[in-house]
């Protein structure tokens, strides 16, 4: 389940990627918007990764890591979690120092492509902190619009859903 983009390459997360996963997702900028600017534990973390390698096993989705082309560090990661019966739920980061280059959207772009071309979904969510301005351009690049929003521990988010 590899994807391939104009930059970048992508595969499933596994549980060798544990400690540098661990170190990406408690980084203070990227956090800020993904555990509530909370540090998550080594625990949490391989967690979330057996939920994906399982996920990947029994449904074909799951979270990405992705690379550049010319480059083995991990660049950011992407996927699908389970979001309720309907639908899966995006999800993305970058490395802080690769920001603005659009690999987000990029890789965010090619998870899309698989769901709805390879596992057929006919809907993708997402929710977004409200503050949290550059992923909401990305949501909406990828043609997603606003359907709600809500306060969830203390902090105000933003729900998208695209539909094919």
């Amino acid at each position: 389940m590899n994807l391939h983009t104009n930059h970048l390459n992508l595969r499933p997360c596994q549980m060798s990627d544990l400690n540098v996963v661990h170190q990406l997702w408690t980084e203070v900028h990227v956090r800020r918007f993904l555990f509530d600017d909370r540090p998550i534990t080594l625990a949490e973390a391989r967690s979330f990764l057996e939920t994906s390698i399982d996920n990947f096993a029994n449904h074909g989705y799951g979270i990405w890591l992705f690379f550049e082309h010319h480059n083995d560090r991990i660049a950011g990661f992407t996927g699908l979690l389970h979001a309720s019966p309907e639908a899966l739920s995006l999800i993305f980061g970058t490395q802080p120092h690769l920001w603005g280059r659009g690999y987000a959207r990029e890789a965010a772009a090619a998870v899309l492509d698989y769901a709805f071309n390879v596992l057929e979904l006919k809907t993708v969510v997402a929710d977004v902190d409200e503050p949290n301005q550059a992923s909401i351009r990305v949501l909406e690049a990828l043609g997603m619009t606003q359907t709600g929003s809500a306060i969830a521990n203390e902090r105000p988010l933003l729900y998208y859903k695209i539909q094919i």
